[in-house]
């Protein structure tokens, strides 16, 4: 397996005569399949709420889908379920498929809906479950729950008892350190998204949206075809600068595809940096896209920065594996005609749907309805220019809803976010 990584600016062309050119920078990345190569043993852990909101068709719901992830599931897969209400409980511990139908029955006599909704229990246990069958496996978790988690009681400075939310976030951090991908599924529309997105986010892995009970097997299948493609995991680029030449200071680099994420960048010893991309899918591009600076360069041809990708195979059970070094190139001209490149203006602009809609969420939350209104229209345009039409559907309808005076419903607010992030399923 192979490491397939592209390169281009929106604008290849810059001004000689200028002191400082802002270009964005596209990266593709993907894993490239070889004719020999096969399919990596997954690690599975489902994290399940099991809250007394869950009951009844909703919780009939995951554990349908739960089975048909177990279906698809390959002799060396290996499999483990965690659930949580009040507290959380190891309900299947990490073990290899043997037997699929003793391990579904032992879910749906087990997975029975009552109390509360402590997230990160599950999260806490689901990870250590994760942990014991890491070596060779593409180790992944789904986390699906339909509430909030537990807050601690502030007074004045102080929170007194846990706040669950935090350690949700400080969990995932963990989890990404140690090469697990986190998954989120939220259930109806009472699930707090901003928790959910940064467990995800930080996580490494996707949100999703299961708006009606039906749609659980549907969104785990989705989801689990990505998993099933991975080829690379524990990758990271590596972005090197050369002087005179520096990555914007607000938010410089952000994946765009398969979903929009803005990627924390960790500064190296060297002066270079390293954003972490997790699992690498066979033939299905992560485009990146950075925003960068240039200082007046000389005349000509010029290397701006160098591309790599540090990555594991645990088909062949290598570690820290390097991708060839590639250049990247801008021809600094002195007669400046602009060269735009419309693969890169597209992955912009997908972007720019994400921010623009985050903005007007912000808006909302500040009482500025007639911004967020404006916003979302913004975001809707940018959705069309795109091609993304159940975006623009989306985003359009809400502004609609706000210019009307009307409230946006829980339901609308999880469509907008989930919208923004990724082209809507059809």
């Amino acid at each position: 397996m192979k490491v397939k990584l592209l390169s281009a600016l929106n604008d290849n062309n810059v001004d000689v005569a200028q002191t400082s050119s802002q270009r964005q920078l596209a990266i593709t990345i993907f894993a490239l399949a070889g004719e020999s190569d096969q399919n990596l043993p997954l690690n599975l852990c489902l994290i399940l709420d099991k809250s007394g909101s869950m009951h009844g068709q909703p919780i009939k719901t995951v554990i349908q889908a739960v089975e048909g992830l177990i279906d698809r599931l390959k002799v060396g897969d290996r499999i483990s379920v965690v659930a949580f209400s009040g507290s959380a409980e190891v309900i299947i511990p990490n073990q290899a498929i043997e037997d699929p139908e003793s391990i579904k029955s032992q879910i749906k006599s087990k997975l029975t809906a009552s109390g509360g909704t402590a997230i990160a229990e599950g999260l806490e246990l689901g990870i250590t479950e994760l942990m014991k069958g890491t070596r060779g496996a593409v180790s992944q978790a789904f986390l699906l729950t339909d509430g909030h988690g537990e807050s601690s009681l502030r007074i004045w400075k102080w929170d007194i008892g846990r706040d669950d939310n935090k350690r949700c976030v400080k969990l995932a951090q963990k989890a990404a350190k140690l090469n697990l991908t986190i998954n989120t599924f939220g259930f109806g529309n009472s699930w707090n998204q901003d928790l959910l997105e940064k467990i995800a986010d930080v996580g490494g892995g996707t949100l999703a949206h299961i708006e009606h009970p039906e749609q659980a097997v549907e969104q785990f299948s989705r989801l689990f075809g990505r998993i099933q493609s991975i080829g690379l995991t524990n990758a990271y680029l590596l972005l090197s600068l050369v002087p005179n030449v520096r990555l914007a200071e607000l938010k410089p680099i952000a994946q765009v595809a398969p979903d929009t994420i803005e990627l924390p960048v960790e500064a190296e010893a060297d002066g270079s940096f390293a954003v972490r991309l997790g699992d690498l899918m066979q033939d299905v591009e992560r485009v990146v896209l950075a925003n960068i600076y240039l200082g007046q360069l000389p005349e000509g041809k010029q290397v701006i920065g160098h591309l790599q990708i540090r990555y594991d195979d645990p088909l062949v059970n290598e570690q820290g594996l390097l991708s060839p070094l590639v250049p990247v190139y801008a021809d600094v001209v002195r007669a400046y005609q602009p060269t735009s490149n419309p693969q890169v203006q597209q992955s912009i602009l997908a972007l720019a749907k994400y921010r623009q809609t985050q903005l007007a969420e912000a808006k909302l939350l500040q009482g500025d309805r007639t911004g967020a209104a404006t916003m979302l229209q913004t975001a809707a345009k940018t959705a069309l220019q795109i091609g993304d039409k159940g975006a623009a559907t989306v985003l359009q309808t809400s502004a609609t809803r706000l210019q009307a005076g009307e409230e946006l419903s829980e339901a609308d607010l999880k469509k907008t976010r989930i919208v923004s992030k990724t082209v809507l399923q059809e």
